[in-house]
């Protein structure tokens, strides 16, 4: 048998596991309770539309893959079509609120653990936490696709075993249990905060399917990327939308909306209302998991980002790998860049760190912008990808209607309370690069020019008087 290299790369459900293992985080498990209050039982559309969405954005996303599979993957391609001011900065505001972000969840997973090791200080949990999941994450791109397909697994039993014990306690097939039938749902009102609380829902929601686009980093290194990142994309959506549309569906007839807190897992409350509190307990469990796992992910994608923006030229020499594989370099400074994060969690007032934080959130939106609207460019100039491999529906009248949400999206944050900061500190991260740029490399550009004008002005004044 005739070995291949392409037998090398991650197949169509590794990519899926890693896709879902960075997505289904602390951000559903958790943070999921905001948007629902905030929107109340309507949320099971708003979650539909983020999910297609997604659908449009990664579409987008993998038509430029097949194309051309290469390192940095939407930040290489925003580069290609809007020049390398573009590619900067949407590589470092990406790279600086996933890591931000990704500082946030190793604290909140340091605050589960002191419950279970008393005694040990959160900070030193919480560096602990960023330590190993940077080690981890040294093992290799098929190594470490078997461990995110593992954890990728306990969430995934978890969430199905939510929707069953729901389904049996709704149904009334729960031994000792009363049927709960539409249960909350019956006086429930269907959108307490009216269109705004659910325009403003959409950022969580969207955080929700947040790391679908390591799908993009990931693309170099997975067997004939043409077949495998279409196949690996339509099964991430459909099995993210299908998780999430029937957990809250379970969900909202047990628990009143306006219940629920972000201190506390939604699922945990609701099985906590109906009084099974051994399975509440072990969602706590997976929590943790969760959170680990979407660390992982997110930390593959990073080190492939950083070493995509070096390669570039856009980020420090020293970050650029002598040969092909593993960023080790890239993850490393990544690992450096949260326990900066978590450092700042524990000496600032609080209220800076979560100002600093949120901008993740904006982050990942503005990303997704330059996403769709790179592709829009794309598609302008180069047409279909080769062989043809049209998949984006509705060209170009979907990536104007998604461009247009995900401005409404932005545009809404400051209708839920405390996601204000996201948007300010998210056009100050924007503000911050752009001015980076500017002094980093249009000034000296035009400094070069100059002297180089000055001096063949000079040289053409020395050949006049020369003449003469």
């Amino acid at each position: 048998m005739v070995s291949n290299a392409d037998d090398k790369g991650l197949s169509v459900w590794q990519l899926v596991m890693l896709a879902l293992g960075t997505v289904v985080g602390g951000s559903f498990f958790l943070g999921s309770a905001i948007a629902i209050r905030a929107a109340g039982p309507v949320i099971i559309v708003a979650f539909l539309l983020g999910g297609l969405l997604v659908y449009l954005i990664l579409t987008a996303l993998s038509e430029m893959t097949v194309a051309s599979p290469v390192s940095g993957s939407f930040r290489t391609y925003a580069e290609r079509s809007f020049g390398p001011a573009v590619g900067f900065i949407v590589g470092w505001v990406y790279w600086a609120g996933l890591t931000l972000a990704m500082s946030s969840e190793a604290t909140a997973v340091s605050f589960f653990l002191r419950d279970w090791i008393p005694g040990i200080p959160l900070a030193f949990l919480a560096v602990m936490v960023v330590v190993i999941v940077t080690l981890l994450n040294l093992a290799g791109a098929r190594l470490f696709s078997h461990m995110e397909t593992g954890l990728a697994a306990i969430k995934f039993l978890a969430v199905i075993g939510f929707i069953l014990l729901g389904l049996m306690l709704i149904t009334g097939l729960m031994p000792g249990k009363p049927p709960v039938g539409l249960g909350e749902l019956q006086n429930e009102p269907l959108m307490p905060g009216g269109l705004q609380g659910v325009a403003g829902s959409m950022l969580i929601v969207m955080f929700t399917y947040a790391g679908f686009e390591v799908l993009g980093l990931a693309a170099p290194e997975t067997r004939s990327p043409q077949d495998t990142i279409p196949r690996a994309i339509l099964y991430t959506v459909l099995i993210l939308v299908g998780l999430y549309l029937l957990s809250l569906a379970v969900l909202l007839p047990l628990i009143p909306t306006e219940a629920l807190t972000q201190e506390v897992s939604p699922l945990v409350m609701a099985l906590d209302a109906r009084g099974i509190g051994w399975a509440a307990r072990l969602i706590n469990i997976v929590l943790v998991t969760a959170i680990l796992s979407t660390m992982l992910a997110a930390t593959f994608g990073l080190g492939r980002m950083i070493r995509s923006l070096a390669l570039e030229g856009h980020a420090p020499a020293w970050l650029k790998e002598r040969k092909e594989g593993v960023p080790l370099r890239g993850i490393f400074f990544s690992g450096a860049g949260m326990l900066t994060g978590v450092s700042l969690a524990f000496i600032l007032p609080k209220q800076v760190y979560l100002f600093l934080v949120s901008s993740g959130g904006f982050s990942l939106l503005f990303a997704y912008v330059i996403i769709v609207a790179t592709h829009y460019r794309f598609r302008k100039i180069h047409g279909c990808p080769p062989r043809g491999k049209c998949q984006l529906p509705g060209y170009p009248y979907s990536s104007w209607v998604g461009l247009a949400f995900l401005v409404i999206i932005i545009s809404s944050m400051p209708f839920i309370p405390g996601q204000s900061s996201g948007l300010f500190a998210g056009m100050a991260l924007v503000a911050f690069f752009s001015m980076y740029y500017y002094f980093l490399r249009v000034v000296p550009a035009v400094f070069r020019q100059n002297a180089y004008f000055k001096k063949k002005l000079n040289l053409d004044h020395v050949k006049r008087l020369r003449s003469k």
